[in-house]
């Protein structure tokens, strides 16, 4: 018994957080709407848009003092279609910028009356989407955080003078009450049970379109009504002037509620009487029962119902104004949906007749209902498969009323993996040397790019540059793009040739990608070809597996661009170089800052002259070769004079407009924490890297001390190598996730295959 109560104790805990629907008088809830503004006035589309703001979290922009930035942001998606989900739904960077962006201008009302399809191929997610989506929605919806409120109307039948000039119907009514009394006295009886009585003085009539309560107030009136309602606050001017409330002055309620509030007021001559039988109750939602979201799959056969009515209200409201022409209780199927979400499963066979339907609605935002018009307000959401466009091609008319929204193939290297991950569990990451699993993901995502794009090769004028570090389709490279990274092995003139209009065209691409190669489905069943036959608890998953693997794949070869793989391995190569690189070069920053200091000083004055700079308190010998030399530092020894030249003018340029003037004069910014120091600091630490290697190659027990590491055999190696090796190694496993195996194999395989004289960077300049 003790059991028992315990586990009844998590039902009554879960309930009390449920929305239990309690209806509250009209001047009670102008009080709520006082406190709390915000929440309590807003349609469907400011719903969805804080949704959005309450489960999608905005990452970081990598590049926040970047002039080109353009706003890419890394938004996590994860509350909103991963976390509880049965079948989670992974976002990539490009399709959650482009989803938020249209909620934002959602919320303002700039696209309402439209219908929102969202487009693409089989095997993309797409139902996956919108079930996750609406399971949020009517979670939010159903939630304090998420509560709007509808209209109820509480008639008590005492303030309404009857007018008995029908005795028959007085008799029917009569006995109809009767029959009702004595079904529950019956029912009373059966299960020995008391049940509270009900007050026959009150009529509760909803409104089935939903209407929110402020829409009573009339038209006319609502703009002074609100006025005098609230203070003169931030709110209130955002109430009379941001687009997003527009509806709350231009909608009328329902033909139900005007009819209601009409004939009220001829019977009670003052509209504060007719207010006090108007009560609010939170609007719940029940997709299951189609309340507040409907959604129909193409087999769904349409209802042969068309006109939907409540005879036992009709018959009530009837009695009280004793004319059933009054208030007609009738309503359609749009009605359980108004200020709610009307969506379509793939536009076929039957849902291409209610998408017709809605041709109608959407652009009016009324329905006709026998003689009654309905107002429709809803969010539309379909999906579609491109071969299904056809189906409504016929329809110029309705093109304008259309908002296609892509849902392409996962083109985010990072999403593809974390669909791995969510499949076989994130265990895989311990099978892999680090690299190779996004790398398996990158030979996928190939298959769905375009092989030539016009917007990366108006952007890299010399793609031949890069053959060592990218493919001659410049996949890698716009793969990099599309994740938000820009790669440090772009040179100084690139690098600057990426401002934001051509960034927005790289990123703008992705709408006509991801629509063909790899699907996600078949993504997977190669995934899990590929690791069950090369994961092994005693070896890691490397490149060349990765290579052989897909070489093998006959099937395969049509969908991979030609050349690809060895590029992808070039890559590789090099981003581990870098990695053992970065790990074994230990720097003075002190002087690094000193260098870069007197540079920026000193490229103020002519050569020939002797000046005390300012940031270090050292006199300096300006001569030609000073500053030659440090640029060669930062851009390359073999780079012509007139580059050189040129770098140090544009230097020089942002250190007197910005550097020196706004951020050190103004803002008061420390000279070492400028961006033009860092950006610099940067590149001079990335070009001292290139040579860390040269000493220890040339020593053949470096070499062996690497793969005796933590062995026995490790003592026997002199002071400087076992401080050398053992800092390298641990700065593999804390910077880049290595295991110790996998620091030691990744190094053996830099100094083997000599990756260091073949990535030479004089070479590339």
């Amino acid at each position: 018994m003790d059991n028992i109560k315990k586990a009844m104790r998590h039902i009554r805990i879960d309930a009390d957080g449920v929305n239990h629907s309690k209806m509250i008088p009209f001047e009670d809830f102008l009080q709520v709407v006082q406190d709390n503004p915000v929440d309590t006035i807003r349609n469907v589309f400011q719903v969805f848009y804080d949704l959005f703001k309450a489960y999608v979290e905005k990452g970081d922009d990598e590049y926040p003092n970047d002039p080109e930035s353009i706003q890419y942001v890394n938004y996590d998606c994860s509350r909103l279609f991963v976390e509880n989900a049965d079948h989670p739904f992974f976002a990539d960077r490009l399709f959650a910028n482009r989803l938020v962006n249209h909620v934002e201008a959602l919320r303002v009302g700039a696209q309402q009356n439209k219908i929102y399809i969202f487009d693409g191929p089989h095997g993309c997610g797409k139902s996956t989407f919108l079930n996750n989506l609406l399971k949020r929605f009517e979670e939010y919806a159903n939630a304090e955080t998420g509560t709007r409120y509808e209209t109820v109307w509480r008639l008590d039948s005492r303030l309404l003078p009857q007018k008995r000039s029908n005795e028959t119907i007085s008799i029917l009514e009569n006995l109809f009450q009767m029959q009702q009394n004595s079904n529950l006295e019956q029912f009373k009886k059966v299960h020995s049970m008391a049940l509270p009585e009900a007050d026959a003085n009150y009529v509760e009539v909803p409104c089935p379109c939903h209407d929110h309560p402020l829409l009573l107030i009339p038209k006319s009136q609502r703009r002074g009504f609100l006025d005098d309602l609230f203070e003169n606050n931030e709110f209130k001017h955002t109430l009379f002037t941001d687009k997003a409330y527009e509806w709350v002055f231009r909608d009328v309620p329902c033909t139900i509620c005007g009819s209601l509030y009409e004939s009220l007021l001829t019977r009670l001559k003052d509209p504060a009487k007719v207010f006090e039988l108007v009560h609010a109750v939170p609007y719940t939602f029940n997709r299951r029962l189609g309340r507040g979201i409907s959604v129909f799959s193409p087999g769904d056969k349409p209802v042969k119902k068309l006109i939907y009515t409540n005879e036992y209200l009709q018959r009530e409201i009837n009695r009280l104004f004793s004319d059933s022409n009054l208030v007609q209780y009738i309503y359609s199927l749009y009605a359980k949906t108004n200020n709610g979400i009307y969506a379509l499963m793939d536009i076929k066979s039957h849902n291409i007749e209610r998408l017709i339907e809605l041709h109608n609605i959407i652009s009016e935002g009324l329905h006709k209902v026998e003689d009654i018009e309905e107002n429709v307000n809803s969010l539309f959401l379909a999906l579609m498969n491109p071969e299904d466009k056809k189906n409504i091609k016929e329809f110029q008319s309705f093109s304008d009323r259309i908002v296609y929204i892509n849902i392409p193939y996962v083109l985010d290297l990072n999403t593809e993996v974390k669909i791995y991950r969510n499949i076989f569990g994130s265990k895989i990451d311990g099978s892999f040397l680090p690299r190779v699993l996004h790398n398996f993901a990158r030979v996928i995502i190939s298959s769905r790019l375009n092989l030539r794009s016009e917007a990366m090769l108006e952007w890299i004028q010399k793609p031949e540059g890069y053959t060592r570090y990218c493919d001659k389709n410049l996949q890698l490279l716009k793969m990099e793009i599309y994740t938000g990274h820009i790669p440090g092995w772009l040179s100084e003139e690139d690098r600057k040739r990426l401002t934001a209009k051509r960034r927005r065209r790289i990123i703008g691409e992705s709408e006509n990608e991801g629509r063909q190669g790899i699907s996600g489905r078949d993504s997977i069943k190669i995934f899990n070809a590929f690791y069950t036959t090369y994961a092994k608890s005693d070896e890691f998953i490397n490149m060349a597996m990765l290579c052989k693997f897909f070489h093998g794949q006959k099937e395969l070869k049509t969908f991979i661009p030609e050349g690809f793989l060895n590029s992808l391995l070039l890559m590789y190569d090099f981003s581990i170089l870098q990695e053992v690189k970065e790990s074994l070069y230990y720097y003075n920053e002190e002087q690094i800052h000193r260098e870069i200091l007197h540079y920026i000083f000193a490229i103020n004055f002519d050569p020939g002259t002797v000046e005390t700079c300012v940031f270090t308190g050292e006199k300096l010998h300006i001569t030609e070769d000073l500053l030659d030399e440090f640029e060669r530092k930062i851009l390359g020894k073999k780079l012509e004079k007139a580059k050189l030249l040129a770098f140090r003018s544009e230097t020089q340029k942002e250190y007197t407009s910005q550097t020196l003037t706004q951020e050190i004069m103004v803002s008061g910014t420390s000279a070492t924490e400028t961006n033009l120091v860092k950006s610099l600091k940067e590149r001079y630490e990335y070009n001292l890297k290139e040579t860390v290697l040269d000493p220890f190659l040339k020593n053949e027990n470096f070499r062996r001390a690497i793969k005796d590491f933590n062995k026995e055999d490790f003592k026997t190696y002199d002071k400087k190598i076992r401080a050398d090796v053992t800092f390298l190694i641990n700065n593999l496993m804390t910077r880049y996730r290595y295991t110790d195996q996998g620091a030691r194999a990744v190094c053996m395989y830099v100094v083997d295959n000599d990756l260091a004289r073949r990535f030479d960077k004089s070479d590339r300049t």
